[in-house]
């Protein structure tokens, strides 16, 4: 079954994901869909300072929103901030520095930012790594995890009671097409019970953990409207560093950054997206799409996802009290 799995990923990636697939959709886009004002929006983007996150940031900074640029690196943040205000000729650009492998680094910073009292309509979890070693975070947290999941989660849960204070709220993850490989494992956060290591299989398990957990955060909190989606396969530097092999056969395929972020610039401006979606729904080029595979086996039970979700719970709860 997994190499029937394979199969299908491999012939819908190869028609829909690359820079082909994203052409092929952009003729039935609405180019009206982003040709909007957004100066009454305050909008937070991890990753903010490269890739996707990067001309997220840019795109909705020149329709005069209000950016929260979520940064790692003090340096490359403030570099791509500079230029986004520059090119945006917008101001309101601000840089948080945050780095979402460690827990305590994302509640301190939530903690802080709440305490400015700045409003947040839309938080976009965008940022994410791929690992391909075991590395471990305070002895305790698998990396991939850590970033992927743990941190994202921490964030979202942390600043849902700025984000319900604000109306139009929205959450968007970022999430992987790698997810359509995996079935949700909800108990093995780290992976301690597989022999080798595989970065990409647990990158994948991260972006399927990211998408139950919209659905369920979509449940616990339905006056917030929480998407997931993915970007198709792009060229960027988690690409380049992570995935080698697959940079090198696809490069002449994959999308450049700007068709990446299309669908993320295109959430970010749909303003009545609650009332047009349901809550927790999955995005590809501006569609909503099927969480799964035909034939690949991948759905969970809703015993399985609140298993993962209160294992998650148990986590964070660490960290917060």
């Amino acid at each position: 079954m997994s190499f029937c799995r394979a199969m299908i990923f491999h012939i819908k990636g190869l028609s829909e994901y690359t820079q082909a697939g994203f052409e092929s959709a952009s003729k039935r886009f609405n180019l009206y869909d982003t040709d909007v004002d957004m100066s009454d929006q305050h909008i937070m983007i991890t990753g903010a300072n490269s890739g996707i996150g990067k001309i997220t940031a840019l795109e909705c900074a020149k329709r005069q929103s209000h950016v929260y640029m979520v940064c790692r690196d003090e340096k490359r943040g403030k570099e791509a901030q500079e230029e986004i205000i520059r090119e945006s000729n917008n101001r309101n650009i601000e840089l948080y520095l945050c780095d979402m492998s460690k827990p305590q680094d994302v509640v301190i910073f939530t903690k802080q930012f709440i305490q400015l009292q700045k409003p947040l309509n839309v938080l976009c979890n965008n940022a994410g790594c791929m690992i391909n070693e075991r590395q471990l975070i305070n002895d305790e947290h698998e990396v991939n995890f850590a970033t992927n999941t743990l941190g994202i989660y921490i964030l979202t849960k942390n600043l849902i009671p700025i984000l319900t204070q604000n109306q139009l709220a929205r959450v968007f993850t970022t999430s992987s097409a790698d997810m359509y490989n995996v079935k949700l494992d909800p108990d093995n956060f780290n992976l301690t019970h597989t022999r080798t290591f595989d970065g990409n299989f647990v990158y994948a398990q991260n972006k399927r953990q990211q998408v139950v957990m919209a659905e369920r955060l979509a449940e616990r909190y339905p006056s917030v409207y929480f998407a997931t989606w993915h970007p198709g396969w792009v060229d960027t530097p988690l690409v380049r560093s992570a995935m080698p092999i697959f940079y090198a056969k696809m490069q002449n395929r994959l999308r450049i950054p700007e068709q990446g972020a299309d669908t993320l610039i295109w959430l970010c401006c749909q303003k009545d997206i609650a009332e047009k979606y349901k809550n927790g729904d999955f995005f590809q080029d501006r569609t909503v799409v099927s969480k799964h595979l035909p034939l690949a086996w991948t759905k969970s039970t809703i015993e399985e996802d609140e298993r993962f979700m209160r294992n998650l719970d148990r986590v964070y709860e660490k960290y917060v009290q």
